[in-house]
């Protein structure tokens, strides 16, 4: 089978990240470009061995065009995976002549996102936005809409929605069920750290999210998510604790509580992030072949719209139910 060419539109962090897992390279010259050390750090811990990849390498992907806000950031890429690569102009010409538009985002918030889709998806694209989807609902509505008018697969996902680990831990829940709460630590102040909190908390103990409340001193430092008293999730809810200190190189941690015990997830955190962003990319892969994203659209959605209703709990300091804002 042919590899799947890409138009990689953003030159940050996360598109060397991904890249590791896509494209042929050489792993000693991408440490030298760039981002290039961190990016491929986590992919490479054999003793830090700069040639022995310990992370999977999907493969079956080729880069044939890049474009970033910053030119020099798509030549960076361009650089590292392939020295054919044509570095683009606009965010249009990247999306012309290719099989598969991928956004990556590492710390941004996703108020672009709809901007940038808009071209590939117009041309009938098949397109991946790593996460946010959007910042706001309407935007994260507005690309998947556009994907549907087009007849064309769109798809947006956290590593903390498909990272095995949050699976592993999903498991062990019948060891305490029914799960009375839920606890999840990490994720920090960005968007893109909430967006992952959500995710995990939507891997673990499911989505249908009824209500929200949050606090704190910054920007959804702490939210509460309320599943209003169904029978399969946790009867009081899930509390995501995204601004609570520094942890151990990004980890994330999960804890169920019940009747019958308490469990607690190790750490969930960059050595155990590349397993989830090789699932993305094998799904990726499966939705350009099918046509179809691999991903629910109703998930996807309430993931932003969680996002949205714990902004508007906290500037009014009150419960908010997702229906307020999905109905609006």
């Amino acid at each position: 089978m042919d590899k799947i060419r890409v138009g990689m539109i953003g030159g940050d962090l996360h598109a060397l990240y991904y890249g590791a897992q896509m494209f042929e390279y050489d792993p000693i010259a991408v440490r030298t470009h760039g981002r290039g050390y961190g990016a491929l750090f986590y992919h490479y811990v054999w003793y830090n061995d700069p040639e022995v990849m310990t992370t999977p390498f999907v493969g079956g992907f080729q880069l044939v065009k890049a474009w970033a806000v910053e030119r020099r950031d798509a030549e960076v890429l361009a650089a590292c995976f392939d020295e054919d690569v044509e570095v683009c102009d606009t965010p249009e010409q990247c999306s012309e002549d290719v099989d598969l538009v991928f956004i990556p985002e590492c710390n941004g918030d996703g108020s672009t996102h709809l901007e940038l889709a808009t071209p590939g998806l117009e041309r009938g694209v098949p397109t991946f936005v790593d996460k946010p989807l959007a910042y706001s609902l309407a935007d994260a509505r507005a690309i998947l809409d556009l994907g549907e008018k087009h007849n064309t697969p769109v798809m947006s996902l956290s590593m903390l929605r498909m990272v095995p680990h949050a699976g592993y831990f999903r498991d062990r829940l019948q060891e305490i069920a029914p799960v009375g709460y839920g606890s999840i630590k990490g994720g920090g102040t960005s968007m893109a750290g909430h967006i992952h909190a959500i995710s995990l908390a939507q891997a673990v103990f499911g989505a249908g999210v009824e209500a929200v409340e949050a606090m704190g001193p910054n920007e959804l430092s702490y939210v509460y998510l309320d599943y209003g008293g169904k029978p399969d999730r946790p009867s009081n809810g899930v509390m995501l604790n995204c601004d609570s200190g520094d942890t151990y190189h990004c980890s994330f941690y999960v804890s169920a509580f019940g009747g019958a015990g308490a469990i607690h997830s190790g750490q969930i955190g960059d050595f155990e992030f590349p397993f989830g962003s090789a699932l993305i990319l094998e799904a990726i892969k499966q939705m350009v072949a099918t046509g179809q994203p691999q991903a629910d659209r109703e998930e996807m959605l309430e993931n932003i719209a969680i996002a949205e209703a714990g902004r508007l709990a906290q500037q009014e300091g009150r419960r908010v139910a997702l229906a307020e804002v999905i109905n609006q």
